[in-house]
């Protein structure tokens, strides 16, 4: 069996433990950009260097940056290799220390002079990112100029925490420069995120990533009859057709999904109340309590099981044997979990453009990775660059997006791939599913996130699994999931 970035893998599983990835990436130097990469980063680079109008619209050019008060080291917190490997490939006028290793750092060139670029990676498994990043923020300001924290990353499971911090430890995107004309192309949701309780934005993202339903082209014309996107949207339009499908999959030898945890993220993003409540009380929401009996349901029916997220029994199903009917993810999952090993002789699904993609019974995101400026930081200019190329340049997104084939955040560049050859994804046998995830984007409701997301999303399906498995109880199983997340955050109570 072709490993698909097996490295990748485990780096995910040790980041985000059981229940969610970043936005893809993990720390595996093969898991790069697909090979029209390197040709759509040149284009990027002339575009920004001349002024292009495409790349100039949006993005501020590195010669109106003032950078004269920039340090010479700019230090990045990181807990894969994601974003090193995005500066790597597709930031203009930064050059990586080593092609292989995007953790390796560099040089990015400014007009006042070069900056080393420094990467400290810290994986996210049992907290520890966030452990690192609660020791290094609060005293940046007073660390050794080149000691500073520049930027940190952070994931919408805990961003809250960070940008409404008691103690500053973000800095206000105005404060950079940074104007809303800038970032208005941006979806809505990716702002929220990031946005304290002022108001204040204190982050911006690169990727809008929303997600849908992958589905195995070929399986879908045996039991459904079509592998038709439209066809295959009406087969799982809603939940009730949806099991109506799968109880069909699994009388015709096929598992709907391989795992549990796939449709976890789809009830999750659709609550209607926050994991606690203002008072401290953790609060199960109807939808998660949907996902706990629909789950119950179909692994005593055969139609799914309760393989851990990231391992080799779940990603049987990219290859045809695995006899999986679908897969939930955004544009990511694409190239970072279905892309496939091409030293592995071994055929896939992805390798003759076997999926095709829908948005399945209800819109979602999944992931995605937001960019900070660390208070305190002494490169002003270098962040306000980073910042205003990676996530408002439509010349860089567009190179990512194509590159990649990830869902960037800016509604022109997604309208420009929906609507050309530019946006067909050869994994997908051809299907160009940009029109799908931008509408997606617009759905995305960030009402009811939290600074417990995190924790809770990870409990909840790590301590019901035995319960899926008949091995315990219902209320077993509920009472050890708030017991956890009670061990995690001691001052919340029951409900």
């Amino acid at each position: 069996m072709k490993k698909f970035k097996r490295a990748l893998a485990l780096s995910l599983t040790a980041a985000m433990g059981l229940s969610l990835v970043a936005c893809g990436n993990g720390g595996d130097a093969t898991t790069t950009a697909a090979p029209e990469t390197e040709a759509a980063t040149e284009a990027a680079t002339e575009a920004a260097a001349t002024g292009d109008d495409a790349s100039a619209s949006t993005a501020t050019e590195a010669s109106e940056i003032d950078y004269s008060n920039d340090g010479t080291v700019l230090n990045i917190q990181v807990w894969n290799a994601e974003f090193s490997e995005r500066l790597r490939d597709y930031l203009p006028n930064y050059k990586a220390n080593d092609p292989e290793d995007g953790l390796a750092g560099g040089v990015l060139t400014t007009p006042n002079g070069d900056i080393t670029v420094k990467f400290t990676q810290t994986p996210s498994d049992d907290n520890a990112y966030q452990n690192n990043l609660d020791t290094v923020l609060p005293g940046n300001a007073d660390a050794a100029a080149d000691d500073k924290v520049d930027i940190f990353l952070v994931e919408a499971d805990y961003a809250l925490k960070y940008v409404n911090a008691d103690t500053e430890v973000t800095e206000p995107i105005a404060d950079l420069g940074i104007t809303d004309d800038e970032i208005a192309d941006q979806y809505q949701y990716t702002k929220d995120i990031v946005t304290d309780g002022d108001g204040v934005l204190r982050g911006l993202s690169w990727q809008a990533c929303s997600a849908g339903l992958i589905y195995n082209r070929e399986i879908a014309k045996e039991v459904i009859g079509s592998d038709d996107p439209a066809d295959v949207q009406e087969a799982v339009k809603d939940w009730a057709a949806y099991e109506e499908t799968a109880a069909k999959m699994a009388d015709a030898g096929y598992l709907m999904t391989s795992s549990t945890n796939d449709t976890y993220r789809v009830y999750s993003n659709n609550v209607t109340k926050k994991w606690v409540s203002d008072d401290g009380v953790i609060q199960l929401d109807d939808n998660i309590k949907a996902w706990i009996d629909n789950s119950k349901a179909e692994v005593e029916a055969n139609e799914t099981t309760t393989n851990d997220l990231w391992g080799d029994d779940w990603s049987k199903g990219f290859y045809p044997d695995g006899k999986v009917f679908a897969y939930f993810g955004p544009a990511w999952f694409f190239n970072f979990s279905m892309a496939y090993d091409p030293t592995d002789d071994n055929e896939s699904v992805a390798d003759n453009g076997g999926w095709g993609f829908v948005v399945g019974p209800q819109s979602f995101y999944w992931g995605g990775t937001w960019i900070c400026a660390a208070a305190g930081n002494d490169n002003p200019g270098a962040i306000r660059y980073i910042m205003e190329q990676m996530t408002t340049n439509p010349e860089v997104m567009k190179a990512i997006a194509t590159g990649s084939q990830d869902c960037v955040n800016s509604k022109t560049v997604l309208a420009d791939l929906a609507s050309s050859d530019d946006g067909n994804i050869d994994l997908l046998g051809g299907q160009n599913p940009y029109k799908e995830l931008a509408a997606g984007a617009e759905k995305v409701d960030m009402s009811n996130i939290s600074n417990y997301d995190q924790g809770c999303n990870e409990s909840i399906q790590a301590k019901f699994k035995d319960y899926f498995d008949g091995k315990t109880d219902y209320d077993s199983a509920y009472d050890a999931f708030v017991k956890d997340v009670q061990t995690k955050y001691p001052s919340l109570k029951a409900e």
